[in-house]
């Protein structure tokens, strides 16, 4: 089953694939936003719909048609193989169809690029890769566990889009 965790009531909220591939860190002033790696065969019209997934896939419809106001973030989790690397995507294609700028990652490579700014000190940079899209789209942030740094920039990279309206979609 996937499941998604939306808010105790649907209103509104105060506030594939490949991972990208980014570069050698540049220094903060030259680093740009990567163009996110959505497999154009994970849309909404692809994903087959059944009894175990038909919550997750109506709310990641309605976050496709209202970014950042309703179930923002938006997290999905469920077992291996059911689906919610198509659904993340599939919101992902449907945004920036609607000329978002959207950044697909996984978790992996959001550490990667975090140990890489730090090391470079250009965390200013990172920051503004991840924090400047419409929607940041993370796979498999399960792997965050134990990696202290990496959820301490995540819960401030979460939290200036939450409360910009920017739409935050998690898979794990």
């Amino acid at each position: 089953n996937i499941k998604s965790v939306l808010p105790a009531s649907p209103t509104n909220n105060v506030s594939g694939g490949q991972a990208p591939v980014f570069s050698n860190v540049k220094p903060a002033q030259e680093v740009k936003l990567a163009e996110p790696s959505l497999n154009p065969r994970y849309t909404f019209e692809n994903f087959v719909v059944g009894k175990h997934n038909e919550l997750a896939h109506a709310a990641a419809r309605v976050v496709a048609e209202q970014p950042g106001t309703k179930y923002n973030p938006f997290f999905m989790y469920g077992g291996v193989g059911l689906g919610k690397t198509h659904i993340l995507q599939a919101i992902g294609l449907a945004l920036r169809n609607q000329g978002k700028k959207v950044l697909y990652t996984t978790s992996e490579a959001f550490t990667n690029q975090f140990v890489a700014a730090v090391r470079t000190n250009s965390i200013e940079g990172f920051r503004k890769i991840f924090r400047s899209p419409h929607a940041l789209l993370i796979d498999d942030i399960q792997f965050f566990s134990g990696k202290e740094g990496t959820q301490e920039e995540f819960f401030h990279t979460y939290n200036a889009l939450v409360e910009t309206n920017r739409q935050l979609v998690i898979a794990s």
